[in-house]
């Protein structure tokens, strides 16, 4: 169905300095570990602000790792207010399959509340040590690690813990999760297509795995700050809102920065300033119910604290009391600036003249191996096609073909989205970035026509493992 538009508004309208989102924007444009990608913010119920960095677009879903673990929990509300699950059922009732198996008697002691909250007694993430007890099922892995202490006493952020959660809602549903929530969350929050990885037998991950917009987590934010009400609507049971977004359990000197040590929710974290939900490498939805605010974002970076860091530094001193009667200036120079984010491409040089021919159907070979674990690929090889240059990455005998030109970002949508940019840095090196553009993450690869190596190192690690050619969203089969 098509995407309903967010209400909309200037920020001064919904008393919100544009100046400080200024500042932010600038901030974010200076820092040299944080590559931003989105920016959204809700005021009062309406859209003040909205900006994407291109070649990033608000159309295109992107993966939103942890921020998962929130669409999971809200679909496990759901499922609890139509008495599908409850919160004080142990995990093994619902695997009665496993039930001669499963011996440990804190494991059968932990309830569906422990999982929702990351205390099902486990003092580290368990997600090695229960794939290699069990490589088909996950969560009979997870039931067979033997909990450290009792359930419900100790946080440890534990991915499996996650996935047994979002496996009760696909059983008791009979559906997957996405099934399960288009009519009773998607639909009527207006969320267009999503999706999500799945694990071997087709489950849908739960715990990470979502590609969705930024739109996706704006609107998700605004639920919760409303109580669970949407245009009038409830959809999610009030007491399920205040249980998910207050401590379940304390969680302080276990993560590290400020903001991981305010509590841990129903697959939410508190913060210094409301609460949210996380995903890897700066994807965040904020809410913030004293400010009547939600703010969502994506990016690239290894320092979410210091991400939020700006957010709390510029974005809350803007959002004052009431209307603002002079913001007219600044509203039309934020909306200017929104309307021209866009990331700087790789520098280089167009192909040297006295090598073009060399260059213009070069392969080469990794050099030393240095192009580590991933990705695995084993040889690159380069074309000029008449409108740009074609590059071949080649990766367990799958080649993945990107285009680049002589500026700026050249986008590739099939088989796998990106966006590469770059050039020669001199005769004999090219140097391009390939940005995966419904995921966070690039790949920089240089390539040495003298030594005819290649070498290939990402910027920030994807989580997955997968192969570059599903480096994208799924899409649906037939």
């Amino acid at each position: 169905m098509p995407v309903r538009p967010l209400p909309s508004s200037t920020p001064a309208a919904q008393g919100v300095d544009a100046n400080g989102v200024l500042a932010f924007l600038d901030a974010v444009d200076a820092a040299p570990a944080i590559e931003p990608h989105s920016l959204m913010i809700l005021r009062h119920g309406h859209l003040v602000a909205s900006g994407w960095w291109a070649p990033y677009a608000p159309e295109r879903p992107q993966l939103l790792y942890s921020i998962s673990k929130s669409f999971t929990a809200t679909a496990a509300g759901m499922a609890a207010a139509e008495g599908l699950i409850r919160l004080d059922d142990p995990v093994i009732s619902y695997f009665p399959e496993f039930e001669a198996d499963i011996t440990d008697p804190r494991s059968r002691a932990m309830l569906v509340r422990h999982v929702a909250s990351m205390a099902s007694g486990h003092e580290s993430d368990t997600v090695s040590e229960a794939r290699r007890r069990d490589r088909e099922d996950l969560v009979r892995g997870f039931l067979l690690v033997p909990p450290d202490r009792d359930p419900g006493t100790v946080f440890a952020y534990n991915q499996p813990a996650t996935f047994a959660l979002s496996a009760i809602v696909q059983r008791v549903s009979g559906q997957s999760l996405t099934e399960y929530l288009r009519p009773r969350l998607l639909d009527p929050l207006g969320i267009g297509d999503i999706a999500w990885l799945t694990d071997r037998s087709g489950r849908e991950l739960g715990f990470s795995g979502l590609h969705a917009t930024t739109d996706a987590i704006a609107r998700l934010g605004q639920l919760y700050l409303r109580g669970g009400v949407w245009e009038g609507e409830r959809l999610l049971p009030e007491w399920w809102v205040a249980e998910a977004t207050r401590p379940q359990i304390p969680n302080d000197g276990v993560m590290p920065g400020d903001d991981w040590q305010r509590g841990y929710g129903f697959k939410f974290w508190m913060s210094r300033h409301g609460y949210r939900g996380d995903g890897a490498f700066g994807q965040f939805c904020v809410v913030l119910p004293e400010h009547d605010a939600v703010i969502a974002t994506t990016a690239d970076t290894w320092d979410m604290q210091a991400l939020l860091n700006l957010v709390w530094r510029h974005l809350l001193p803007a959002l004052g009391p009431a209307p603002l009667t002079d913001g007219e200036t600044a509203d039309a120079e934020l909306a200017r600036r929104l309307a021209g984010l866009a990331l700087p491409p790789a520098t280089g040089e167009p192909a040297p003249p006295e090598r073009a021919e060399a260059w213009s159907a070069a392969a080469f070979t990794p050099d030393g191996g240095v192009c580590g674990p991933v990705p695995k690929l084993t040889g690159i090889d380069l074309a000029s096609d008449g409108d740009g240059w074609a590059l071949t990455l080649t990766e367990g005998g799958h080649p993945l073909v990107v285009r680049f030109g002589d500026a700026g970002w050249t986008v590739t949508e099939e088989p796998v989205p990106t966006a590469v940019s770059g050039g020669w840095a001199d005769a004999d090196t090219l140097v391009v970035d390939v940005a995966f553009l419904e995921t966070p993450h690039h790949l920089d690869v240089t390539c040495s026509l003298k030594d005819r190596t290649f070498t290939a190192r990402w910027r920030t690690d994807p989580l997955h493992g997968l192969p570059l050619r599903a480096m994208r969203a799924p899409r649906a089969s037939g």
